[in-house]
């Protein structure tokens, strides 16, 4: 099993890309799991049709942490992607963070990795901060790799940089490793060259440059991804080469772990 966590800014096309990505995968046949642990729980709308799924805190909330099963909080999405929402608490109370904590904690208990055992699992992750809950996927062991995506723009390149460092920290404690950036294009005046130094001082491979393109907002016009409503277009290409770049670092990175 592949396990991957996905990390940026918020409003940097995190979500986007990973749903994306998820959709390339499953066109290469994989069985794949995207966990959205956003408390805004939109990272699988446009794996659904644009429609939100119930999250896993609100079904806590509705049927008692005793009466959730696995129907209540995984269901099936474009190419038969798994789709969770760890959800959040009622806004200004509560920990967000540990809200995901207790998330993970019932896919655990419920045995959702034995039961639909995907080849491929995405953690969409916020990554405005890198504290408690939202470092979960990295030092709580779920995650084997991240990576980051981020834009030129200052405020994405510091987020990634924190995260970075926050990833490299843990690593060394046998933690996820640090697999490489995406840059999702925001048309920043020489912006490959400014994420190609800022990755080179995290210490990372930029492994992926996402143009911007017109076909992103059109797919999601319709709640779909790019690839599953403009499979010809330029664009589902450019996602399903990042997927095969994903699977040849993720293959890397294993090697390099068994070394």
């Amino acid at each position: 099993m592949i396990k991957i966590a996905v990390y940026g800014k918020g409003g940097i096309g995190k979500s986007t890309t990973t749903s994306n990505l998820s959709a390339a995968l499953s066109q290469l046949g994989y069985k794949v799991m995207q966990i959205g642990c956003d408390p805004k729980a939109d990272s699988t709308k446009n794996l659904t049709e644009g429609e939100q799924i119930p999250t896993v805190l609100d079904q806590i909330r509705d049927k008692g942490v005793e009466n959730v099963c696995l129907e209540d909080i995984v269901f099936p999405g474009y190419g038969g992607i798994l789709c969770v929402e760890a959800g959040g608490p009622t806004p200004g109370i509560g920990c967000a963070g540990r809200g995901i904590i207790t998330a993970f904690e019932k896919l655990e208990e419920l045995g959702a990795y034995e039961r639909y055992q995907p080849d491929i699992i995405l953690y969409d992750v916020l990554g405005d901060v890198v504290c408690g809950g939202f470092a979960m996927p990295i030092r709580g062991g779920y995650a084997d790799h991240v990576l980051i995506v981020t834009s030129g723009e200052m405020m994405a390149l510091y987020a990634a940089s924190n995260i970075a460092s926050a990833v490299q920290n843990f690593g060394k404690r046998g933690y996820a490793r640090f697999s490489g950036v995406i840059l999702n294009s925001r048309n920043v005046e020489k912006e490959k060259e400014l994420v190609t130094k800022a990755v080179e001082e995290m210490g990372g491979e930029l492994i992926s440059v996402l143009p911007r393109d017109g076909a992103v907002q059109t797919a999601e016009s319709q709640g779909k991804t790019v690839i599953e409503a403009l499979p010809e277009s330029p664009m589902a290409e450019c996602y399903r080469q990042l997927a095969k770049k994903v699977l040849e670092v993720c293959a890397e990175d294993a090697l390099l772990l068994r070394a």
